[in-house]
């Protein structure tokens, strides 16, 4: 692989992003409705802090991920640009690691305007900086996992409605999987099991501020699978 490849379909990619109204109305959607979660319980309840804000976002993510990933390949395939980009003189991993990483990028853009919430608490009270800092390493962990997924599902179909389907279902699983309304029903000597599946589980151990090396190993298992099996697909595809 050659780091200028990557960083070349890199750009192609972030500019993409930027030149969609798409991304855009997708940012303000998300502005809209996550700063609802966080003002909300400041002025109706008058409790000043980021935990509704945090508990929120990994559901957030399941829908707003999978609307950003959907394009990535399956928009090449429907306009048959796919073909065209390999010609080029870049190989099938570089061009997955680009879209994989512009998309974590692009996530990582949407969540900077979220940083003014801390500093907002700050001026009214103490703020716990651990957890906070937490909560977004973990944030950018989790859209990483999620990236991965979206842009496998992309590269399962040329129809962008479907990835979005197949991502958001994925996502959600492994959301739900971890869940104590879910763990209910599974057997004891399994909770365990299932718990350290679920993605919020290791979330909100990372947003607690305390970083544990199974954590970033589950994320970054979950991104090396997604992204080997989208470079599989694409190479059988070929």
């Amino acid at each position: 692989m050659k780091i200028e490849n990557i960083i070349h379909c890199f750009k192609k990619e972030m500019k993409s992003y930027f030149l969609s109204p798409i991304a855009y109305i997708v940012i303000s959607i998300f502005l809209g409705l996550i700063g609802w979660f966080f003002f909300q319980p400041f002025f109706i309840n008058k409790i000043a802090d980021l935990r509704d804000f945090f508990s929120w976002l990994p559901l957030f993510f399941c829908f707003v991920i999978p609307a950003i990933t959907m394009r990535l390949f399956s928009e090449e395939f429907s306009l048959g640009s796919y073909e065209l980009l390999m010609t080029l003189p870049v190989s099938t991993m570089e061009v997955v690691i680009a879209k994989f990483l512009s998309s974590v990028a692009f996530i990582t853009v949407m969540l900077l305007p979220t940083i003014s919430y801390p500093v907002f608490i700050s001026f009214l009270g103490n703020v716990d900086i651990g957890p906070v800092i937490g909560s977004y390493v973990g944030s950018i962990f989790l859209a990483s996992a999620f990236c991965a997924i979206g842009v496998l599902a992309s590269a399962i179909t040329e129809n962008q409605i479907v990835a979005f389907i197949i991502s958001v279902a994925a996502c959600f699983v492994l959301f739900l999987i971890g869940e104590r309304y879910i763990l209910i029903f599974i057997p004891p000597f399994m909770v365990n099991f299932f718990q350290f599946l679920g993605a919020n589980y290791h979330f909100q151990n990372i947003a607690k501020g305390l970083i544990d090396t199974r954590d970033i190993l589950y994320f970054v298992s979950i991104s090396f699978i997604g992204i080997y099996m989208t470079y599989f697909i694409l190479e059988t595809k070929k």
